[in-house]
């Protein structure tokens, strides 16, 4: 029986670590990628009160579909099975939350996801995604470093 992975991936290069991870160890399985645009993408402060600036979201949310698209192309240069089916999504949400979500609407059997995304103050003042899912995850969490 077919195992579903889900890899959350930011850029991060232990989110590229992750999938690696799942490409090498769980070859020929299915595997969904998702990117998660955190909703405070192109809100910014200011004297005036702050603003949203659209341009930056869509930027953002660009960024995730290439982040995508390059997960796939690694599969495809790499030496992996074939029968390996890779498919990606692009969420809008708080990273998480969503992720969580999108694990339950896709059942799969396994959350493989990077140790961090972000470092110092950010960490710290926003708190790990990676700690939050293995907290609340339905099913197993692998965390690569």
């Amino acid at each position: 029986m077919t195992k579903h992975i889900l890899v959350p991936l930011d850029g991060s290069e232990s989110a590229w670590d992750a999938l690696t991870y799942v490409f090498e160890h769980y070859d020929g399985e299915r595997i969904t990628v998702v990117h998660v645009v955190d909703p405070a993408e192109g809100i910014y402060a200011g004297s005036d009160g702050g603003y949203y600036d659209s341009t930056a979201f869509d930027r953002a949310r660009e960024r995730g579909e290439t982040l995508c698209e390059q997960a796939k192309e690694r599969l495809e240069d790499g030496e992996y099975a074939s029968s390996t089916v890779l498919e990606t999504v692009v969420e809008t949400g708080r990273p998480s939350q969503t992720i969580l979500r999108v694990a339950d609407e896709h059942d799969v059997d396994q959350i493989v996801m990077g140790s961090h995304g972000r470092s110092g103050v950010s960490r710290l003042l926003l708190g790990s995604v990676a700690e939050t899912v293995t907290r609340r995850a339905a099913v197993p969490v692998t965390i690569v470093r």
